[in-house]
């Protein structure tokens, strides 16, 4: 118990550090770092906050889901997946409720690492993940087409068509010289994905559109004309000033925050052990995300969590222990209180490129046309969440995704689970026939829970005749619920008033546990350890 809850920081080091793993960190904290940079730039602008506190989130939160966390070479910071959420707090509690909501959401990471949960969130179905993370796809990309054409809208709203109704009514306002520069930038990263993949496509483009606009006196929008009053420095950490009422109002965002950076970054670990082999510790790597957030919300950053292309990308770039994502977190603040004065002359539109990419690459177009495939709950499953995602709320998507699939589920579960004729006594009909006369065999196969409780309640009751005897086997039963010995119970009355005599064998332990618990409803029926025990209590009674 003491190793899970270990931070896999302490573990490399204990295994030596030497001169060669120390330059493969550096090497590829560096590289992750450039890739970042415009990255946390854009994400904290696309959260509806200021590119600073992206950076901010990248440092502070990054350095410490690699210092405290269970995976050997997680990246954290800012993610697309919280781009939604935040806007929505930020629009309706102010960024003070942000902050707060971070905070608590940190909490709440902790306690869940702790508490066993990660384990937990290894079972959200693919389609939900699938949905909600293609449904914020959607949505970033399009928050992004006003900065990306240089639109000059009114007014524009936050629901998607109202979004895209005020981008239609304003594309008289094009400006050329924006849409130029972001075409530019979006053109510059698909090439050198394509042709040079190592090479930090997304630095370049905006170096390459930041000297086009400065050069060439273009008229554009620029992080520096947008946020004038941006700090180009760490800030000391803070306590945020908070009411009970606010309190009460973030506490819903707060856990649909430690829901999302829970989910990926045990995704976002899940991929990198692939990659490298080794195993992440998910309750340690849930408490280090807490942390992180925890650290994140003082300095005035964003939520945080594992991000994907970021932990692959130091992973390619020979990163061997979170030693690299620390160096990471270092050369952002090295970038951000040398280079942050130049952060003001790049172009919105060359940044609206960026996350169009981002939103790209978080579609995973291929997956959702593979579960396209799959059956039809899978298929609506997957398009509801998505649907309700982009048009409602990523809270309730999740919420309804989940509990559908839940739903799916047990409908499934019952169809293979029931009551269903003995199989040793079917493929040997001698042992049959040399039952006694009213003698009646059933397997109950699979988990009895409320899902098939009434249907195998349903089937005990079509045996059709009332037998002498009814032996029911229990070793394919590795689960009851209430419900289940609730039905068992039921069955167990039944038979009583009909004179039938009910033996329950071949039960796991816990399914004994259980029933033990459940009585005096089974005051009425037999039990043997084995199926051989059972039949030799079928001596004709005095």
């Amino acid at each position: 118990m003491k190793e899970q809850f270990t931070p896999k920081l302490i573990t490399a080091l204990r295994e030596g550090y030497d001169a060669s793993r120390l330059k493969d960190d550096i090497v590829a904290g560096l590289t992750v770092a450039i890739v970042a940079l415009p990255l946390a730039m854009a994400l904290g602008i696309a959260s509806g906050a200021s590119p600073d506190k992206g950076l901010v989130t990248s440092i502070v939160a990054g350095f410490l889901i690699s210092a405290l966390g269970g995976s050997r070479v997680q990246i954290g910071g800012p993610t697309g997946a919280f781009v939604v959420v935040i806007s929505g707090i930020i629009a309706q509690h102010g960024y003070s409720g942000l902050v707060l909501a971070t905070m608590l959401a940190g909490l709440i990471l902790v306690v869940a690492g702790y508490a066993g949960v990660g384990k937990l969130m290894r079972y959200i179905p693919m389609p939900v993940v699938t949905g909600f993370t293609a449904g914020i796809a959607v949505i970033i990309a399009s928050s992004q087409i006003g900065d990306f054409l240089g639109l000059h809208a009114r007014e524009v709203p936050a629901e998607f068509f109202g979004k895209w109704a005020a981008y239609i009514g304003a594309l008289g306002t094009t400006n050329l010289a924006a849409f130029g520069l972001g075409a530019a930038a979006l053109a510059i990263i698909l090439i050198l994905k394509r042709l040079a993949p190592r090479w930090p496509g997304y630095l370049i483009a905006l170096t390459i559109t930041s000297v086009a606009a400065v050069g060439m006196h273009l008229p554009v929008d620029t992080v520096g004309l947008r946020f004038p009053d941006m700090p180009t420095s760490l800030p000391m950490p803070h306590l945020p000033s908070f009411s009970m009422a606010m309190l009460s109002d973030v506490i819903g965002p707060a856990f649909t925050i430690a829901f999302l950076a829970g989910i990926e970054a045990l995704l976002s670990a899940t991929v990198a052990d692939g990659m490298t082999g080794y195993r992440h510790r998910s309750g340690q790597e849930l408490v280090g995300q807490g942390a992180a957030n925890l650290a994140s919300a003082l300095f005035g950053g964003l939520p945080a969590t594992g991000a994907i292309a970021r932990t692959a990308t130091n992973v390619r770039a020979g990163g061997k222990t979170p030693m690299a994502g620390i160096f990471h977190a270092a050369f952002l603040l090295v970038f951000l209180l040398i280079a942050g004065p130049l952060i003001a002359y790049i172009p919105m539109a060359a940044l609206a490129a960026v996350l169009l990419i981002v939103a790209w690459g978080m579609s995973e177009v291929d997956r959702f046309k593979t579960l396209m495939r799959m059956n039809v709950g899978e298929r609506v499953l997957l398009l509801l969440t998505f649907a309700l995602t982009v048009l409602v709320d990523l809270t309730v998507a999740i919420g309804v995704g989940v509990t559908l699939a839940s739903l799916l589920f047990m409908a499934r579960m019952s169809e293979a689970a029931g009551l269903l004729p003995d199989d040793e006594m079917a493929e040997h009909p001698d042992q049959r026939a040399a039952l006694p006369p009213g003698v009646e065999v059933f397997q109950l196969r699979g988990p009895l829970f409320f899902g098939v409780a009434n249907e195998m309640l349903d089937a005990l009751s079509r045996i059709g005749r009332t037998p002498q005897t009814v032996i029911l086997r229990l070793d394919r039963v590795p689960y009851i619920d209430s419900s289940g010995i609730h039905t068992l119970g039921a069955f167990v009355q039944q038979a009583k008033a009909t004179q039938t005599r009910v033996i329950l064998c071949d039960m796991r332990p816990s399914v004994v546990t259980e029933l033990q618990r459940a009585e005096p409803p089974f005051a009425g029926a037999e039990t043997a350890d084995h199926f051989a025990e059972a039949l030799a209590r079928l001596a004709p009674r005095p």
